[in-house]
């Protein structure tokens, strides 16, 4: 007869390796879900793009979560499965994706056309924030769970072709979430904060890591209410909405990436009703 506590340990084990995994779109922006070959080791590492993927363990068997740039190139791609004395790539196509235009006019134009000074301020933080991105801290090998950090109407969807005053920037990178100003904002899965500062462009930004590759960027804050190198966990609070930055009013801005590429916060979380 089964120990009821190793009965719960058994469980607890299970629970752990068979947690969801996000919703799976091999187009730009996206998520591919490529299921490992049994023969694969142990501890073989997945490379996309030279960036080290997240291996996630189901009851299944091991499953490698592939973050797609929305500057991929559509079509063939593979993954690199390599261990010592094991190389093995597993090949997948991206598709693409027709994002909608969207138009925003800035009273501020030093938001759209920066100063040197400006801009090497900006380069400094682009710098910054791209480590934290590059950033593969090994965990158990569990898909985090996610929730939205706020709860609000969607005023700008992930990946728009962005124009600012009828100038054509960088996609829009993540997703929008317009809210009272200091309304609080919550982790949206366990990690750790491993960034947070005043921005030109992000304005008050609190970055944290999921581990594995997978990083949160919530911006735009009126307040920050976590440090750097604090453990957080799911439904914590991190600050407050805001609209410091570059920011036309109050809301959130919610970016996802995994392996140093910004997909599509929602294929991870979904709204509440």
């Amino acid at each position: 007869m089964i120990n009821l506590r190793v009965l719960l340990l058994i469980l607890l084990c299970v629970s752990r390796v068979s947690a969801a995994l996000p919703e799976e779109s091999r187009t730009l922006g996206g998520i591919a879900l490529l299921p490992l070959p049994e023969y694969a080791p142990v501890n073989a590492q997945a490379l996309y793009m030279d960036m080290p993927v997240p291996i996630i363990s189901t009851t299944n068997g091991r499953t490698a979560v592939v973050g797609i740039p929305l500057t991929a190139s559509v079509g063939q791609a593979s993954i690199q499965l390599i261990a010592t004395d094991f190389v093995d790539s597993l090949d997948f196509s991206v598709g693409n994706k027709d994002y909608p235009e969207q138009r925003i006019t800035l009273k501020d134009t030093s938001k759209v056309t920066p100063n040197e000074v400006e801009l090497a301020r900006y380069a400094r933080e682009a710098a910054e924030q791209k480590a934290v991105y590059k950033t593969f801290t090994p965990t158990i090998g569990a898909w985090p769970r996610f929730q939205m950090p706020i709860v609000g109407e969607f005023s700008s969807p992930f990946g728009l072709k962005r124009f600012f005053n009828g100038e054509a920037r960088d996609p829009h990178s993540g997703l929008d979430i317009a809210a009272a100003e200091g309304k609080t904002v919550y982790a949206p899965a366990d990690g750790k904060i491993a960034q947070t500062g005043d921005y030109f462009f992000n304005g008050q930004t609190v970055m944290i890591d999921h581990g594995q590759g997978i990083i949160s960027m919530l911006c735009h804050l009126s307040k920050i209410s976590v440090v750097m190198g604090q453990t957080i966990q799911r439904g914590e609070a991190i600050g407050k909405v805001g609209h410091t930055g570059r920011a036309t009013g109050p809301h959130l801005h919610w970016g996802l990436s995994i392996n140093n590429a910004r997909v599509n916060p929602l294929l991870v979380a979904s709204p509440k009703p």
